[in-house]
């Protein structure tokens, strides 16, 4: 969720009914998926609630309780997540701390990933193949400001746990997860001119087998991003890469090149008016970079936003997207999302 925005709600309400301090939120999007060539598929992918509360002026507590793919269960597609769930504290004006489960801040999306806040019905490729966006971990985290516009966060939490080197399924989810080995997170982020963020964030873990291999197999993770808005006109761009240990003997990453992946997309936009917005985004992503075969796949989308009203919007787009330069996809997305 928007946390900081949410933190000043609370802050607002905790300020003016001392009582109470409770903040519901939350946000849904529906997707149907038009692919050339293959099944057409329709899918509420998430139907999410938050809720918070503040316990007193320097306390509160953050939770995100998640629906994906409309049913959850033994033989469902979908899964019940609690994305977030925190007690956060103002150790002094400029320096806040959390302890629980939170979202790691890393890339553009990992923390604001409401449909009426990002062009195009599904999530871009590189956030979700590489970082992998929606990422959230268990542990503690230091945030603050060092000078006017630049901020940092630091973070100690759970971590990976996959000999197969394929990051976005070792996400362990908090879930009664191995915790051997922890993982650390740091970000800083350049804010001092309006309209613009920059910021760099990396990520390390000393063994993503979790101390279950003969070997420890270290990995790390470095993303820088750009996003800048003036006007009608919009641009993101962003860049991340995993570098694994490739020195370990481990035949889970020699064969398939897993031990560097990496990925970037550039995404200009404008807003025409008030209720709507056009973009178009390039984008590259290879979870196989240390092999020496062609593995690199390459996305352009093209779409439009059209808000409904300012956190409800209706979308359109359409991708063509090619593996080891052969057309591998094509198709239409529409959909439909909400945040409040």
């Amino acid at each position: 969720m928007q946390v900081n925005a949410l933190a000043d709600t609370l802050d607002q309400q905790a300020a003016t009914t001392p009582e109470h301090g409770v903040y519901i939120g939350g946000y849904g999007e529906m997707h149907l998926n038009l692919n050339n060539g293959k099944d057409n598929e329709i899918d509420y992918h998430r139907f999410v609630l938050f809720f918070g509360k503040e316990f007193n002026q320097r306390t509160r507590f953050f939770s995100e309780l998640e629906l994906e793919h409309s049913l959850a269960g033994e033989g469902k597609p979908g899964e019940v997540e609690l994305e977030q769930a925190y007690v956060e504290y103002d150790v002094n004006d400029s320096t806040k701390a959390r302890a629980g489960l939170f979202l790691l801040p890393i890339g553009i999306l990992n923390e604001t990933h409401e449909p009426d806040t990002f062009y195009g019905v599904e999530r871009n490729n590189v956030e979700k193949r590489i970082i992998p966006t929606t990422w959230w971990e268990g542990g503690v985290s230091l945030s603050g400001s060092i000078v006017y516009g630049v901020s940092y966060d630091v973070a100690i939490h759970s971590g990976l746990n996959n000999e197969e080197a394929t990051i976005r399924s070792g996400r362990q989810k908090v879930a009664e997860a191995t915790a051997n080995k922890a993982a650390y997170t740091a970000r800083v982020k350049y804010t001092a001119i309006p309209g613009l963020e920059l910021a760099v964030s990396g990520q390390y873990q000393d063994d993503i087998l979790q101390g279950a291999g003969d070997d420890e197999i270290g990995a790390g993770l470095i993303e820088a991003h750009a996003v800048y808005q003036k006007n009608g006109f919009g641009l993101r761009a962003l860049y991340a890469q995993w570098n694994i240990d490739s020195d370990v003997e481990s035949a889970a990453l020699e064969n398939i090149g897993a031990s560097k992946q990496n990925g970037f997309y550039i995404e200009p936009s404008y807003r025409i008016n008030e209720k709507v917005g056009v973009f178009y985004r390039n984008s590259q992503w290879d979870t196989n970079a240390a092999d020496s075969a062609d593995s690199e796949v390459t996305q352009n989308d093209i779409g439009v936003n059209y808000w409904l009203a300012e956190t409800a919007v209706l979308k359109a787009d359409y991708y063509r997207q090619e593996k080891a330069g052969d057309l591998s996809g094509t198709g239409y997305n529409l959909g439909v999302g909400f945040s409040f």
